[in-house]
């Protein structure tokens, strides 16, 4: 999956591929979140916090699974 890179204190790069939701974050973790809908990876895209994004519309919401560290 190829990852886009964000300007953001806690997460690194993000990535899509039509339904999972891949984040990696500044220490090195990379989580996926599957059945994750496309407005919701262009919001996390284009939030002026994608930390803040995250943790109100992800976090908690989908389902994950840490696939690196």
């Amino acid at each position: 999956m190829s990852m886009i890179s964000v300007s953001s204190s806690a997460i690194t790069a993000i990535g899509y591929d039509g339904s999972t939701l891949r984040v990696m974050f500044h220490s090195g973790r990379i989580y996926d979140h599957p059945d994750v809908p496309h407005e919701i990876f262009v919001g996390l895209l284009h939030a002026s916090s994608h930390g803040k994004y995250f943790h109100a519309h992800i976090k908690g919401r989908f389902s994950h699974r840490r696939i690196s560290r």
